[in-house]
């Protein structure tokens, strides 16, 4: 379809100049991109900074067939233009979306079935901090991990974007919540998020803390995002029937040894996913079970996104240095509504 006449030509983006650190972070000029079937272009008010685009960056995590080379996984905004049968949306909606690529910029296309409604109260930053962490927490811990009220949870890495989100769903649908964090201002943090404990991990063992917090019987699920050496103490803290779900290699893929036996003694279960290579029909089933289950309760106040600091666009090099610095609490946001 063609543009509407009243879309600009040509748009601010954040480019990777060449794989690196985040000076390679350059802003330039692109041609508005025109929706095709089914997605829409949406005009960006605000971004979510997260670990895969700081991979992208470095050259660690190319974008998958298909998508923008443009970093940026969630955004929210206003919907400008409109792709053939997308006609579910209407011009001018609000809305924020999960997106493959192409969020650090004016401009960007969305599939029409991953873009959800601001829930009632929020503004466009608070949206736009919503569709990452949401739609890998509510895959990983409820869909892949079974998690169930009355069940206990582990969490590494609970003062992150995922882990602040985790502690709070995981509460909200009636687990106990245990994690991992680097402070004593982290780990407080997370106990006022919903945390029964936080473990700071460079001070306290965790499996030990873990084992003594839960009397020996350890956790049903543990969502970890570090893996390399964390892999045999989260066996170490799983209960019998327990599984264990990761999603980051933050501490590398591999494994030196692997004894098998606490796997079989314990029938745990292990998984891994990522959310960006996944079909558009699994993504779009995990946004109406965000809408329908998650949704009213960010409306509700029951649970809500956790901004650390927002950036504007041109700044992202500095969003970038404070995401691997590691000292944010929640989410780093670029805002565009400043520019």
């Amino acid at each position: 379809m063609s543009q509407p006449p009243s879309l600009p030509e040509t748009m601010q983006v954040i480019e990777i100049s060449v794989p690196g650190g985040p000076e390679v972070l350059t802003p330039a000029t692109r041609p508005v991109p025109v929706p095709g079937p089914g997605e829409v272009l949406i005009r960006v008010a605000a971004a979510g900074v997260n670990r895969p685009d700081a991979m992208q960056r470095a050259g660690l995590y190319p974008p998958p067939p298909g998508a923008s080379d443009i970093p940026g996984l969630e955004i929210s905004g206003s919907v400008a233009a409109l792709g053939p049968g997308a006609e579910a949306l209407s011009i001018g909606d609000p809305v924020c979306a999960l997106v493959t690529g192409g969020g650090y910029a004016q401009y960007c296309i969305a599939a029409a079935a991953l873009c959800l409604p601001y829930p009632q109260g929020f503004n466009a930053l608070q949206a736009a901090a919503l569709p990452e962490t949401f739609f890998t927490v509510w895959s990983n811990v409820f869909d892949r991990g079974q998690l169930k009220s009355g069940e206990r949870l582990l969490v590494h890495g609970g003062s992150s974007g995922i882990g602040t989100t985790a502690i709070q769903l995981a509460k909200a649908f009636g687990a106990t919540v245990y994690c991992t964090a680097g402070s004593a201002e982290k780990c407080a943090a997370c106990e006022a998020l919903g945390a029964t404990r936080a473990i700071n991990y460079k001070r306290e063992d965790f499996v030990q803390r873990i084992d003594a917090l839960t009397q020996g019987q350890g956790v049903n699920l543990i969502l970890d995002m570090v893996m390399g050496e964390y892999f045999k103490r989260d066996l170490n803290c799983l209960a019998n029937d327990g599984r264990l779900v990761f999603i980051a290699v933050q501490g590398g893929p591999k494994i030196a040894e692997l004894n098998v036996l606490p796997i079989m003694l314990k029938r745990l279960t292990i998984s891994g996913s990522t959310l960006r290579p996944r079909s558009i029909e699994d993504k779009a089933a995990i946004a109406r079970a965000l809408a329908e289950q998650v949704w009213p309760l960010l409306a509700q106040g029951q649970v809500a996104p956790v901004i650390h600091a927002r950036f504007p666009l041109h700044q992202a090099a500095a969003a970038h240095q404070l995401l691997e610095s590691s000292q944010h609490i929640g989410k780093i946001m670029l805002s565009l509504e400043d520019q």
